[in-house]
């Protein structure tokens, strides 16, 4: 069976058909965060490390980090600001190491630049994931390199100079693409994990479908984990985790293996560990027992985040804070 290993200094993560899936939290991204921005601009981590703490305390098993902030004050003083190669490899560096300081998960590294990833390569400790490669021919030369000189997995996302096709086939095309040229640099397909991308279903009826249908093949024909931005499929909706909610478990039946995804969302991990058991990927329910003593207490007024942390807490001091392989 495919098995994709990530790793921080203490612990281990399988992605895998026979193995828990895996929440890869997505927060840690100034994108779309003008609050979050601008902190990083004024050199200020303090939303940083809550979010790492409480992503891994509601079931992250992978932290994505991601450096692309635009740092306008700076930008209007120093023109280098404006330039995401100046920005982002400094940044991926500072903030790489100051999650380490507090978690222990393994982290994926994400950026469009190559020496935001190269510096977050540098700065990691264990076996990062990397994120991304695209079957463009420009990224495909820029990134299979680092991928193969640092011995990393990386997520592979299924678009290439013609942009995003809405046909799966054409997606499916493009994975196969990256796979094979990654083969040529030496890399194994276990060590590539396909992004087959989610199309927001309230602009396509399909796009549950087609992502349900390109898991499958991924998988028979190619033998490659994958993953996806799971909120995409309820981009634009209202009401949107709920249908996050059902996405997520008819993609893990689909064989789909991971996602970055908000851990923060109780009906969304509630969804994912029931289909971990649903699927024989809990022994015994032995994780979702656990669980629910999270739920027990958010019935008992406590919210789903305080509830995590306090579960977890309680988990540290039963267990001694052993660390070890993470089974989710």
């Amino acid at each position: 069976m495919t098995r994709t290993v990530i790793e921080s200094k203490t612990k281990t993560v399988v992605i895998g058909f026979d193995e828990p899936f895996c929440v890869i939290g997505e927060r840690i991204n100034p994108t779309g965060r003008k609050k979050l921005a601008a902190e990083l601009e004024m050199d200020n981590y303090e939303t940083v490390l809550k979010d790492a703490l409480e992503q891994v305390a509601c079931g992250a098993m992978v932290l994505d980090v991601n450096s692309g902030a635009v740092f306008t004050n700076r930008m209007a003083t120093d023109p280098r600001y404006a330039d995401n190669n100046f920005v982002e490899p400094p940044l991926m560096r500072e903030l790489i190491l100051r999650i380490q300081a507090v978690v222990d998960v393994p982290l994926c590294i994400d950026s469009s630049v190559p020496g935001a990833l190269e510096a977050g390569l540098m700065a990691c400790e264990g076996r990062p994931l990397l994120n991304s490669v695209t079957g463009e021919e420009e990224r495909l030369e820029l990134v299979l390199p680092l991928v193969k000189k640092y011995n990393v997995p990386v997520v592979a996302i299924s678009n290439d100079d013609t942009g995003i096709s809405q046909d799966p086939d054409v997606r499916f095309a493009v994975a196969k693409k990256i796979v094979e040229r990654a083969a040529d640099h030496g890399i194994p397909a276990h060590d590539i994990v396909v992004d087959p991308l989610v199309m927001p279903i309230g602009a396509m009826a399909t796009a549950g479908h087609q992502v349900f249908t390109l898991v499958r093949r991924l998988r028979d024909e190619l033998g490659v984990n994958t993953t996806c931005g799971a909120s995409n499929i309820s981009f634009g909706l209202p009401h949107r985790h709920g249908i996050n909610a059902a996405f997520l478990p008819m993609a893990i039946g689909a064989g789909m293996t991971s996602a970055i995804m908000n851990p923060v969302r109780q009906v969304e991990m509630e969804a994912i560990r029931a289909a971990n058991f649903l699927m024989n990927h809990d022994a015994n329910g032995t994780d979702w027992i656990r669980f629910t003593r999270v739920l027990d207490a958010v019935e008992e007024g406590q919210t789903f985040s305080e509830a995590s942390v306090s579960v977890a807490q309680a988990s540290r001091g039963r267990s001694g804070g052993r660390a070890g392989r993470s089974r989710g």
